[in-house]
């Protein structure tokens, strides 16, 4: 079977590359034209941005965020400087973009790049400020909130740990800007969600009937952006949360706008609803004069104190510079007039929701914007198939689903009839032009002939791909308990490193190195170059357990499903056996390492340092891996060799299947290090180097025992084939 090139991209793909290659190309050609006019804003950019950070924000942002028992740190000479031009590059790029999307505008249009919409200079102003006014707003949550809660908590936990918090002004200055960025990205949901509703490129149904999946995205985007503990993530998932559900209710008031605007005289709404929406107003005056006048500026103050914020309002009398008495008018004047817009527009989009209902049932619109809500039975019926063919089952079910609560049973069975018709349309006609061939295959095919002595074949690789799935679909039963087990364990022994377990083991552990090489006076041993870099170890080291204590379960529980592939034999209760031998191994050799190899190792390592009189500062991640190594690491080690005898005694895997398919638990111990080690290639070998090592000395052990595969366990399928 062959296939060629064409087969793995399609054509519109191919064309959407070709298109963007061309764009790409115009505005390089642009910026190379207009050279000059590019230099300037970026040395504009650069400049600006250095004498930024050296004049301002830097200070401004250690008498701010920078936490008493913390302190900014220089690792190299260059640190500063470079981090200033890191700083300057970046705003210089940043000047760049617009002048090149100025220049290359004109070449863009002719090529048929921009779309023709009906933009004026107000609308690109209006985005401009609504951009730049939704990311000050992120920003300045997250200045004023986030960053002196996390901070004061991070640099705590650190502290209570017994390390010393010196952040590199690298790693700190780059976390600040990194999550103030990514607020102030955050802070444009509104807009994103407004224009894709408003365009229709993504329907404002999509996100009303998708919103379990936008909560779990949060918090997934949380979780990589903010520090791994629950405190942070709930600062930075809540207010997304409560920002996508305004989001979502803006988008559905631009699409009814949309929908329903030339049907509504904004003038006659006023005229019709005056004495409400004056009535507002009034009370919107009240409530400013009010807020003024019984210091509500001192409340907010109050209550930012409370929550440990530094950060303090100004009066309205001080802001303007007017009398008290004056400036409870100007507070009371500036409510009624948000009061009056506030209530005008409610009932602006009240009269355009009616209209908009008008025209959906009335059919009007594109086919995909009909709205199902407003229309009756007949309507369903008689709705054209692109409406359901743009519709996913979750959310034919959940109109059927807001029918049954109107109490229209004939409306929701015709929702479901009519989405199962065009769907079952759609699925014929995909078939008929499927492809036989599968690129997928046929490319994974290639890959794992690197890896394996005979020639992979496609029809192999879906064997695999049969046998993975199969194995995976039989733990849906035991899903519950295997997660459960993982999180209780992993929740355990964090929340014992979290809660004094990791200061307890640091305190021991420096009393067991000898009194000469002990750190002399306050020096703290170790330290923090990251905010949360304390905080990372300790959910890696938990994670590392975590998953050793549950792999027993898992492999106990996929026993079935790897004897129905044939790929183990033997006695499913040898697996209790190995498990109680890995915990045993485990505790044996974390106790000889803790107990006499880390502290004598790590002795000889800083006791030249101390002898010439340096100071130790070992960064946590390092120091503390190292003596996981000398302990833990020893007993896992242990457990290497044991594992491959008592599997082959118990004819689950051969030595003949280990000794041929060495390469595959090579791999993947080099994966395994790459995961749960520091961002450091020589960490990475200096874990997964002594694993390889085990791994062939358990080989020997076997080859002796077996005199060389001849006698011994049985072989099992795996090592038959």
């Amino acid at each position: 079977m062959s296939s060629s090139g064409s087969d793995i991209v399609d054509p519109d793909t191919a064309r959407a590359i070709g298109s963007g290659r061309e764009t790409v190309g115009v505005l390089l050609r642009s910026a190379q034209k207009r050279l000059q006019h590019v230099f300037i804003a970026f040395a504009l950019g650069l400049v600006g941005g250095i004498f930024a950070m050296r004049l301002y924000v830097w200070p401004e942002l250690r008498e701010d965020l920078l936490v008493e028992t913390a302190e900014i740190i220089a690792q190299t000479p260059f640190d500063v400087i470079l981090m200033q031009v890191k700083i300057g590059l970046f705003t210089g790029v940043a000047f760049i973009v617009p002048v090149v999307l100025y220049h290359a505008r004109e070449p863009l249009r002719e090529r048929d790049m921009i779309p023709e919409l009906r933009i004026t200079k107000y609308h690109v102003f209006g985005f401009v400020v609504v951009f730049l006014g939704l990311a000050a707003v992120g920003i300045a949550y997250a200045y004023l909130l986030f960053f002196p809660l996390m901070f004061d908590f991070l640099a705590g936990n650190a502290v209570g740990s017994g390390l010393a918090p010196k952040y590199s002004i690298v790693k700190w200055t780059e976390f600040i800007f990194f999550l103030a960025l990514s607020f102030a990205l955050a802070a444009q949901l509104p807009l994103l969600m407004s224009a894709l509703s408003y365009t229709g490129i993504v329907p404002y149904e999509t996100f009303r009937d998708k919103w379990k999946y936008a909560v779990m995205g949060i918090f997934a985007f949380g979780a990589m952006f903010s520090p791994p503990d629950p405190f942070t993530q709930l600062l930075w998932a809540t207010p997304l949360i409560l920002l996508y559900g305004l989001s979502l209710y803006l988008s559905k008031v631009v699409v009814t706008m949309k929908r329903g605007r030339e049907h509504v005289d904004v003038g006659g709404v006023f005229r019709e609803r005056w004495n409400r929406i004056l009535g507002v107003a009034v009370l919107g005056f009240g409530a400013g004069y009010a807020f003024g006048n019984f210091e509500g500026v001192a409340a907010i103050n109050d209550g930012l104190a409370a929550i440990g914020s530094s950060v303090r309002l100004s009066t309205a009398a001080a802001t303007f510079g007017v009398p008290a008495e004056t400036s409870f008018l100007l507070l009371g004047a500036i409510f009624a007039a948000v009061a009056l817009l506030a209530a005008l527009f409610y009932y602006v989009y009240v009269a355009v929701e009616r209209a908009a209902k008008a025209v959906a049932a009335a059919g009007g619109g594109a086919p995909t914007e009909i709205d199902l809500d407003v229309v009756d039975v007949q309507g369903v019926r008689a709705a054209p198939p692109e409406k359901f063919a743009s519709m996913s089952e979750d959310e034919a079910m959940a109109a059927a689903q807001r029918a049954l609560e109107d109490g229209d049973d004939q409306k929701a069975q015709a929702i479901l009839d009519r989405f199962d018709e065009v769907q079952a349309e759609l699925e014929a006609q995909a078939e008929e032009s499927e492809d036989e061939s599968n690129p997928v295959q046929s490319t994974a095919a290639g890959m794992m002939d690197a890896f394996t002595e005979e020639e992979t074949t496609e029809d192999d690789i879906g064997g695999y791909y049969y046998d993975i799935r199969f194995i995976l679909g039989s733990l849906r039963s035991r899903a519950f308990r295997i997660v459960g087990t993982f999180m209780a364990l992993l929740v355990t022994i964090f929340g014992w490193f979290y809660y004094g377990g990791f200061a307890e083991l640091r305190d021991d552990f420096i009393a067991r190195i000898p009194q000469d090489v002990q750190p002399a006076g306050d020096v703290a041993w170790p330290i923090t170059l990251h905010p949360v870099e304390a905080l990372v170890f300790q959910v890696k080291i938990s994670t590392v357990l975590a998953t050793i204590g549950v792999l027993p379960i898992l492999i106990y529980y996929m026993w079935p499903a790897l004897a129905d592939r044939g790929l183990v034999t033997g006695d499913r209760r040898t697996i209790l056996v190995w498990g109680g031998g890995i915990v045993g191994g485990l505790a044996v050799g974390s106790y000889l390492g803790y107990s006499f190899v880390a502290p004598e190792l790590i002795s000889f390592l800083v006791y030249d340092a101390l002898q010439s009189g340096m100071v130790i500062s070992y960064t946590v991640s390092n120091f503390a891996w190292m003596v996981f190594l000398l302990t833990v690491g020893i007993g896992l080690l242990a457990d290497i060799p044991v594992t491959m005898v008592l599997f082959h005694l118990g004819g689950i895997v051969s030595y003949d299947t280990m000794r041929r398919r060495w390469r595959v638990p090579v791999l993947s111990i080099f994966a395994f290090s790459s995961l749960v080690t520091p961002d450091s290639l020589y960490t990475m070998f200096l874990i997964a180097l002594p694993m390889i090592l085990m791994y062939f000395l358990g080989l020997g052990i076997l080859f002796v025992v077996t005199l060389g595969g001849r006698r011994g366990g049985p072989r099992t399928p795996a090592s038959e084939a």
